[in-house]
C-alpha cells in the first residue's frame, strides 16, 4: 500500500483521532486484511454475512481492490473500478483473489482480478490506477445542504424508535429486528428518515452520513478507497425499492455489477454524506447512482450499480 496520506477533517467534526490500536477499525484488521498465498494470489475471509446468507458484495469489491492495489507502485492511485458479480458467494469458505497485471503504463495502470470459490469465478473486477497529474480543468456539482451527523439519530437508535411504534406492522417488525441484530462494521445516520405514514410516498432517493466503525487514521489513501468500496454497497440497491415497498414484496435481490470513480482524497473513518438515487427500475432490474461527499463539500467518489430485483404484489389480509 502507498504512503500517500488521506486528508484530515478541517472542520473538527468529532471524528476519531485516537491512534491507539484499541479502536482500530475491523475493516482494516480483519475484513480487508488479505492473506498472501503466492505472487498476485490472495485469500480473503468473511466478517459480516447478510441475512440472505450470500456474501456481502461490498466485501468482495473491497477485497478485490486490496489485492489489485498490492500490485501497483506507491505513486499511482485508483481512479475507477468496474466489476460483475457472476455467482453467489459461499459464506462457508474463503475467497481466492487472482490478480492479472493487465497493463503498467507511464500514467495509467490496469489490473484485473478474478475471485474464485469451489474452482469457479464468482466475481470479475477491473481497476485503473493513475499517477496524480495536475489539471486546470476542474468542476463538480454542489453538495446537498443537509443537517450535520451530530444532529441526527444513529441507525440503531432510529430502528429502536420504529420498533417501539405501536402502529408498526408485523412485516416491518421482523425485518427491522433482523437489521438491528446485525453487527455491521460501519456507522450510518439517515438524513430525513421517513415516518410510518410516509412509506407509501417515498421517492427512490435517500441520503445518509456514513463512516467506518473504529479508527483507520491518516494511513495511505489506497486503504481508504478499499474501505469506501466496502461501504458503497451497503443499502445502495435498496434505494430502488423505496417507492414500492408497500405494494410489492421482494423475494430475490442481488447485485449484478458495480462501478466507482474516485475523484479526491478522503478518510473513510470520517463522516461522509452518501447521496443515493434510482433513476430507473424495470425488467426485474434496478439502477442506482451514488455520490460520497466529504464534509467540506468536496465530491470524493461517484458510484453506480445495477441489480436483479424480483418481487410479488403484497396480498392484504382483507383479501385472504
Amino acid at each position: 500500500m502507498s504512503t500517500r496520506r488521506a486528508p484530515g477533517d478541517k472542520q473538527g467534526d468529532g471524528d476519531r483521532h485516537d491512534p491507539s490500536g484499541d479502536l482500530r477499525s475491523v475493516l482494516v484488521t480483519s475484513v480487508l486484511n488479505l492473506e498472501p498465498l503466492d505472487e498476485d494470489l490472495f485469500r480473503g475471509r468473511h466478517y459480516w454475512v447478510p441475512t440472505t446468507q450470500r456474501l456481502f458484495g461490498g466485501q468482495i469489491v473491497g477485497q478485490a481492490l486490496v489485492a489489485a492495489a498490492k500490485s501497483v507502485s506507491e505513486e499511482v492511485h485508483v481512479h475507477s473500478l468496474h466489476c460483475y458479480f457472476v455467482r453467489a458467494g459461499d459464506p462457508k469458505v474463503p475467497v481466492l483473489y487472482h490478480v492479472e497485471r493487465t497493463r503498467t503504463g507511464a500514467s495509467f495502470s490496469v489490473r484485473s482480478v478474478k475471485a474464485v470459490q469451489h474452482g469457479k469465478p464468482i466475481f470479475i473486477f477491473q481497476a485503473s490506477f493513475q499517477q496524480m497529474q495536475p489539471s486546470p480543468l476542474q468542476h463538480q456539482f454542489s453538495m446537498p445542504v443537509v443537517p450535520p451527523p451530530e444532529e441526527l439519530l444513529d441507525h440503531e437508535t432510529l430502528i429502536d424508535q420504529y420498533l417501539r411504534d405501536p402502529n408498526l406492522q408485523e412485516k416491518y417488525w421482523v425485518g427491522l429486528n433482523r437489521i438491528a441484530a446485525q453487527e455491521v462494521p460501519i456507522e450510518i445516520k439517515l438524513v430525513n428518515p421517513p415516518v410510518l405514514s410516509q412509506l407509501q410516498k417515498l421517492e427512490p432517493k435517500q441520503m445518509f452520513w456514513v463512516r467506518a466503525r473504529g479508527y483507520i487514521g491518516e494511513g495511505d489513501i489506497k486503504m481508504h478507497c478499499c474501505v469506501a468500496a466496502y461501504i458503497s454497497d451497503y443499502a445502495f440497491l435498496g434505494t430502488a425499492l423505496l417507492p414500492h415497498q408497500l405494494k410489492y414484496k421482494v423475494h430475490f435481490m442481488v447485485s449484478l455489477d458495480h462501478s466507482m470513480w474516485f475523484h479526491a482524497p478522503f478518510r473513510a473513518d470520517h463522516w461522509m454524506l452518501y447521496e443515493c438515487e434510482s433513476p430507473w427500475a424495470g425488467g426485474s432490474r434496478g439502477l442506482v447512482h451514488g455520490r460520497l461527499w466529504r464534509r467540506d463539500g468536496v465530491l470524493a467518489v461517484s458510484c453506480a450499480q445495477e441489480g436483479v430485483i424480483r418481487s410479488k404484489p403484497r396480498v392484504s389480509k382483507s383479501k385472504l
